[in-house]
C-alpha cells in the first residue's frame, strides 16, 4: 500500500495523523481513498468541480505529479505520496 505523508496544518483532518496508508493504483485513487477514510480533508485539497486546489502541490517519491501524469500517475505498493501546501503571507 502506498504511504501518504500528511502535512501538519491538515492533521487535524487525519486523526493527527503524519501518514496514512492506502489503497489505490494511481495517485487520484490514493487521494480518493484518504478523503473517503478523512472526508473533512477532502475541502482542503479538492475544489468544487472536484480537482485538486492550485495551492496544493502532490509529490510521488520527491517527484511533482505535474510534471509525471498527474493524478493518473501510477503508484506502487512502497510508494510515498506527500501533500505540500503552498503557503503564503508574513510580511
Amino acid at each position: 500500500m502506498p504511504k501518504i505523508l500528511i502535512p501538519t496544518p491538515l492533521r487535524q483532518f487525519a486523526d493527527k495523523r503524519d501518514t496514512v496508508e492506502v489503497s489505490g493504483a494511481t495517485v487520484g485513487e490514493a487521494l480518493a481513498a484518504l478523503t473517503t477514510a478523512h472526508p473533512d480533508m477532502k475541502k482542503n485539497l479538492f475544489n468544487d468541480e472536484g480537482k485538486l486546489r492550485s495551492f496544493v502541490n502532490v509529490y510521488l517519491n520527491d517527484e511533482d505529479i505535474r510534471f509525471l501524469e498527474k493524478d493518473k500517475t501510477a503508484v506502487g505498493a512502497g510508494d510515498t505520496i506527500s501533500i505540500v501546501p503552498s503557503i503564503a503571507g508574513g510580511r
